[in-house]
């Protein structure tokens, strides 16, 4: 890599290779894996687990003061108190990875007071590195990012992730699906939801959506979109995305279109969400509201209105 790195992105990118070099082992002996069920087609297996032990160890061996928030293993290690948290996939897309598919990566971010400062997603199967330090770019390798240049969602194409998981609403969904679907040129659904933020950063897609995300999903993702020059947000347009189960993101233009295809929906999700946790009496926290308690900051709760930031697309230029 010929620009100078921020040392702390150095650390999760050691931490993201030795988590790769785990999971490329495994992937030459698929037959001999251990899988665990977390529930219906939500899987986690022992090299979801190795590789997120091998980026912890690697994280707290430099930064033994800082916080974790980590998928399998939520924040059982690191500090409890510090401003500076590392939220980790170790596995993205790990249905993909037991079945040979190709398609799959490990996430690192590092948020400072809630806001993502370092990012990190490696593809190891292609051994593709996206990184991004918030100031500094995001980049491929050693190739700068871009968002793309469509203007029309008519030409546009869109990624997404389908709802797999027990109680989601899939109902709601497919009518979201079918409104886009014809809306844009096409649809991509391959299944490691920080590949395809990466892969809105690159330009390859020009959009993106999806619901039912918990915040290692999107955190580092988050950061290449921003640093790439595209938008990120919550299905009404606004920045409080990592807590609201719902995502959309995409250059400029196309963002803002997607916006007014899915705003009318995120009522009808938030309704669902507040059903859902009315129903559990399991008493644990929700993703949002361990991230939450993780940055200091306080959760949104079902029934609560969530803190608006802006709404960014009202500062779009009008449409072609």
């Amino acid at each position: 890599m010929s620009q100078s790195l921020h040392p702390m992105l150095n650390i999760a990118i050691k931490a993201a290779r030795a988590a790769g070099a785990i999971i490329n082992r495994a992937s030459l002996d698929l037959e001999q894996l251990k899988i665990n069920s977390k529930g219906p087609n939500d899987f986690v297996t022992e090299v979801d687990q190795a590789a997120e032990q091998v980026i912890i160890d690697t994280l707290l061996q430099a930064y033994p003061n800082h916080a974790i928030l980590a998928e399998e293993s939520g924040r059982s290690r690191g500090a409890k108190d510090s401003e500076f948290v590392w939220i980790i996939d170790p596995l993205d897309g790990t249905t993909n990875f037991i079945h040979g598919f190709p398609v799959y990566c490990v996430s690192i971010a590092l948020a400072h007071r809630g806001q993502v400062q370092q990012a990190v997603v490696y593809d190891p199967s292609r051994n593709d590195l996206f990184y991004a330090s918030k100031g500094r770019g995001a980049f491929m390798n050693d190739k700068r990012l871009r968002v793309s240049r469509r203007t029309r969602l008519s030409d546009a194409l869109v990624g997404t992730g389908f709802p797999f998981r027990r109680g989601d609403n899939f109902k709601r969904y497919i009518k979201m699906f079918e409104e886009v679907m014809q809306a844009c040129a096409g649809v991509r659904r391959p299944g490691a939801a920080a590949l395809d933020l990466c892969y809105v950063a690159a330009g390859y897609y020009d959009g993106f959506f999806e619901t039912g995300l918990n915040p290692w999903d999107i955190a580092a993702g988050s950061l290449m979109i921003t640093e790439a020059g595209g938008l990120i947000g919550n299905f009404t347009g606004e920045s409080d995305y990592l807590y609201q189960r719902e995502v959309v993101a995409g250059n400029a233009k196309v963002y803002a279109q997607l916006v007014s295809i899915l705003a009318p929906y995120t009522r009808v999700i938030k309704a669902d969400e507040a059903s859902a946790e009315a129903g559990a009496d399991d008493g644990e926290a929700t993703p949002e509201q361990a991230l939450a308690a993780s940055l200091g900051a306080e959760a949104p709760t079902a029934d609560a209105k969530p803190k608006r930031g802006p709404v960014r697309i009202k500062k779009q230029p009008a449409q072609d």
